[in-house]
């Protein structure tokens, strides 16, 4: 990463996030501020969290595309010992599950990285479905078949196929140029990350701020319609203003990448929601302290990354 866009827009969140860090400090030093002080700490472990994965992220990016795209595989594969792990499973999914885990996901991953978007776009939603439902029917168990089934299989296109098109932004042909289009590539894929988590942040903000109205109280008690309008306003706005950040988009194109991303990830958000009151969770686990588990923070990654990565291919005419 040696462009000089790339650098700025890395440099930015890094400034950014000192800043916040700062003002966590300063908070926890100063209690009689006025401002809960769980809600400080909660606040500070989140930064600190988000601290290891943007050095974890920065680092994957700075070693290149098959380290970045070896990371999300390794993302997705824990999201989706978490997703599974949810539920109780039957002996006769155990072997079904063992081919799910250790051929289906790494090898969609290498498809991924060798940008083979004719075989990996049906090799999951196609193949490895048929295959987990004659696998689980060979085991002999049709108890509960179809709710068994339907959970794997809504695990590998969530955990799995979803979120890997957000490295697959990596082998799009976005720019022109010196660069050959790779720093370009990484500062997309940045840029898509960027708006997911600024998105759920402002979310979050609006719906303190000005939230009157529950999108659907039984599922979330803190996502609001006020909410989702403020934190899609300010997505779009933010993403107007990096558009140069994000070839191959115009201004407005940015703009409207912003609003579709943090619907998309509001939506995310709000479906992980609905499964863990489901089986009645708080988090999905808690790898990354003050984070829950992976899949707690990947949630709105996994909905916005297709929408973002078509949009991207209609931008450029692929």
């Amino acid at each position: 990463m040696n462009d000089l866009r790339t650098i700025a827009l890395v440099a930015g969140v890094l400034l950014l996030l000192s800043v916040v860090t700062g003002v966590g400090q300063f908070l926890k030093r100063h209690p009689d501020r006025g401002i809960d002080a769980a809600a400080v700490r909660t606040f500070n472990l989140r930064i600190r969290g988000w601290w290891v994965l943007c050095t974890v992220l920065a680092a994957a990016f700075w070693l290149g595309s098959t380290a970045t795209v070896t990371l999300f595989g390794l993302v997705s594969f824990w999201a989706l010992r978490e997703f599974i792990t949810l539920t109780p499973t039957r002996k006769g999914d155990h072997r079904a599950l063992f081919w799910v885990f250790f051929l289906f996901t790494p090898l969609h991953y290498v498809l991924v990285g060798l940008n083979r978007y004719d075989i990996y776009s049906v090799f999951l939603p196609v193949y490895a479905t048929l295959f987990v439902l004659a696998r689980a029917a060979v085991a002999g168990d049709y108890k509960r078949f179809l709710e068994r089934t339907a959970k794997i299989q809504a695990g590998l296109v969530v955990c799995v196929y979803c979120l890997s098109f957000a490295p697959a932004l990596l082998a799009l042909p976005v720019a022109v140029g010196v660069n050959g289009g790779r720093d370009a590539n990484f500062r997309l894929l940045f840029f898509l990350i960027l708006l997911v988590q600024f998105a759920d942040c402002m979310q979050y903000v609006w719906s303190r701020m000005l939230g009157q109205r529950l999108v659907a109280a039984a599922v979330s008690s803190n996502r609001t319609w006020e909410g989702l309008l403020g934190s899609a306003t300010s997505t779009a706005l933010l993403a107007s203003v990096l558009w140069w950040a994000a070839p191959p988009f115009e201004p407005w194109q940015a703009a409207l990448a912003g609003l579709v991303v943090a619907v998309m990830g509001f939506a995310g958000g709000m479906t992980m929601s609905a499964i863990k009151r489901d089986r009645g969770v708080k988090d999905y686990g808690t790898l990354v302290v003050g984070h829950g588990g992976v899949l707690d923070r990947i949630d709105s990654i996994c909905f916005a990354a297709p929408v973002f990565y078509h949009m991207t291919v209609l931008v450029t005419g692929g």
